[in-house]
Formats: structure tokens, C-alpha cells, sequence
């Protein structure tokens, strides 16, 4: 009797073609199916009115999903977006009115500055909140989730002050057409959304920046020994999600023509979740843009079926919950299987 080779009693994998296959495009045709469901139980959802609908409440959290993307994919995390949109948004909205909150008298009259100061306004201090988490990571080696964690509470509590606690609003024309305007048939934020998605995509996929961020999620220490500056990427991927989280407290003032400290409550949940279900893997050193922009479009057309079919907002945000372990669960199986 002839004993069995070790080898047959190993229990066979999967095709390796069909584990690539599944990991690339399970984002997509979970999105596909979704889309076809929610079209069968609400025949409206397909509406182009709907569907641009979907891409203007995506736009803004989609944006400081792509910043996301490079953090993540360099192994860290950034929980401050959300409390960030607020200080941002209410930097914006100071900047605008002219000190509207009797703390800030930045011109005479309350007359209030252009437009595209209190962007740059905004976009600047969300740069500079980031990089500064991003120094503590890097130099101080404190882990991302601390000092995200601390930096969102710092965040919302900056807010509130600059604030006074209240709302800021009533914003004229030229700053609200950013949010509420239109270019022919597309919202003005789906515009800059797609913008700010072919620049990201073309720094991250396309120059030795993006490379570098990708071999530092891969193995710091190995990216380390080949001459790349971890410390100076680290920082700034983390300015770069300010930036964006800067440019979204932005568009979400002039959305809403208001801004506030509780603006971005539960955005970092929605964030985080796009980026991880399109595909970048917590681990670091795997994921891409492309994957980012179809998990955004994956949580808004969920969200927004869910609302169409009157669904509530507390199960809404289990099943966010549901979908951010699967993909996480989903993710540590592939790559069992992989080796």
C-alpha cells in the first residue's frame, strides 16, 4: 500500500486567475447588482435626476475618500476628517462674512472677502491640521489612530469656538453656486470630485511620488533602505487628506449655505468605508483610485436606495458597519489564499 505524497493532501486552492479576478472587480459587480436591486424594488431609483442626485451627495465625501486612499495605503488611518470638515467649513464661512462671529472682523462693514479666499482659506488650514497630524506619525512615530483620534477632538472643539457654538450662513451668490450650481446637466462638486479624481489617479499611478507611497504601505523599513524619505512621504499623505477634507468643508458650507461644528458628523465612517470596500487594503501597499471611486459611488447608491425605499437611518448605518468588516474580511481571505 502506497502512502499519498504530502502534496495530495494538501487541500486545493483556488485559481490563482480567479482570486486576481474577484479581488479586482468584486467592488464593481457588488455595485452592479446593487444598482439592479434597488431598480427592481424602486423603478425611480434609475432616474437620471436620481442618479445625478447620488453623484452630488457622493461628491464631497468621494473627494476626502481619494486623500484617504494614499493614507491608507501607507498603513495609517485618519479618523479627524469629519471634525476637520466643520473647522474647515467654518474657517470658510469666517473668511466669507467677515467675522461674522464677532471673533474674527477680517474686513469693515462685515462685507466679507471673495469666494476664492475662503476656499483657499479652507484648503490651507485643512493642509496645514493634516500635515501636523502627519509629523506626530512620522517623526514622533505616534500610531495614526491616537493622533487622528486626538486631532478630531482638537478639531470639533476649534470648530465650536470659532463658531461660537451656532451656525454661520447666508452666503451670496458666486460662493453657493460651488455646492448648489450646475454646468449644463452635471452639480458644480460631481465636477470637482472627477477633477480632483484624474489628478489623484495621475500622482498616484503615474509618478515615483505614487510609487513611493505604495512601497512604503508594502514595507517601510525595505522602502527605507532604498533611499525613499518615509518620514517626508508619511506627512504628506496626511496634509494631502487635509487638503481634501479642507476643499470638502468648503463645498459642504456652500452646499448646505451653512456651516457648522456638527458638519462632518460620520463622515470618517463613510470615508473609510469607500476606500476600504473599493479595494486598498488596511495593510498598506495595495489598492488604486479607480477602486475608491466605485466604493464611493457603492455607499451613496446605498444610502440613497435605502432612502427611497424609506428605510431607517439606524439600520442605514448598520449596514455600513456590516459592509466595512466584510470587505475587511473579505480582503484578509484573499490574501490567505494568495500565498
Amino acid at each position: 500500500m502506497s502512502l499519498a505524497s504530502p502534496t495530495s493532501l494538501v487541500r486545493p486552492r483556488p485559481p490563482t486567475n480567479a482570486l486576481a479576478f474577484l479581488a479586482r472587480f468584486a467592488p464593481l459587480i457588488f455595485l452592479l447588482l446593487l444598482m439592479a436591486l434597488f431598480t427592481f424594488l424602486a423603478p425611480r431609483f434609475l432616474s437620471s435626476l436620481n442618479l445625478f442626485n447620488v453623484l452630488r451627495q457622493v461628491s464631497i465625501f468621494g473627494i476626502v475618500a481619494v486623500g484617504m486612499t494614499f493614507v491608507i495605503l501607507t498603513r495609517g488611518i485618519d479618523l479627524s476628517i469629519g471634525a476637520l470638515i466643520a473647522l474647515t467649513g467654518l474657517v470658510a464661512a469666517v473668511v466669507a462674512k467677515g467675522g461674522v462671529t464677532g471673533r474674527f472682523e477680517l474686513t469693515s462693514g462685515g462685507i466679507g472677502l471673495a469666494w476664492y479666499w475662503a476656499a483657499l482659506a479652507a484648503i490651507l488650514v485643512g493642509g496645514i491640521a493634516g500635515a501636523l497630524q502627519g509629523v506626530f506619525v512620522a517623526k514622533f512615530t505616534v500610531p495614526a489612530f491616537v493622533v487622528t483620534l486626538g486631532g478630531m477632538t482638537i478639531f470639533r472643539g476649534l470648530a465650536l469656538i470659532i463658531g461660537n457654538g451656532g451656525p454661520i450662513s447666508g452666503f451670496d451668490e458666486n460662493f453657493g453656486w460651488f455646492g448648489r450650481g450646475m454646468v449644463g446637466a452635471v452639480p458644480v462638486p460631481v465636477i470637482v470630485f472627477l477633477v480632483v479624481v484624474v489628478i489623484a489617479g495621475v500622482v498616484l499611478h503615474s509618478t515615483r511620488y505614487g510609487r513611493s507611497v505604495y512601497a512604503i504601505g508594502s514595507n517601510p523599513e525595505a522602502a527605507r533602505l532604498c533611499g525613499l524619505n518615509v518620514n517626508r512621504t508619511l506627512i504628506s499623505v496626511y496634509a494631502l487628506t487635509g487638503l481634501c477634507s479642507g476643499l470638502g468643508g468648503f463645498l459642504l458650507a456652500s452646499r448646505l449655505n451653512s456651516a457648522e461644528a456638527v458638519a462632518g458628523s460620520q463622515y470618517e465612517l463613510n470615508v473609510i468605508a469607500a476606500v476600504v470596500i473599493g479595494g486598498t487594503s488596511l495593510y498598506g501597499g495595495t489598492g488604486n483610485i479607480a477602486g475608491t471611486v466605485i466604493g464611493t459611488l457603492l455607499i451613496g447608491v446605498l444610502l440613497n436606495g435605502l432612502v427611497i425605499l424609506n428605510v431607517s437611518p439606524y439600520v442605514q448605518q448598520l449596514l455600513i458597519g456590516a459592509i466595512i468588516i466584510g470587505a475587511v474580511t473579505f480582503d484578509i481571505l484573499i490574501k490567505k489564499y494568495k500565498r
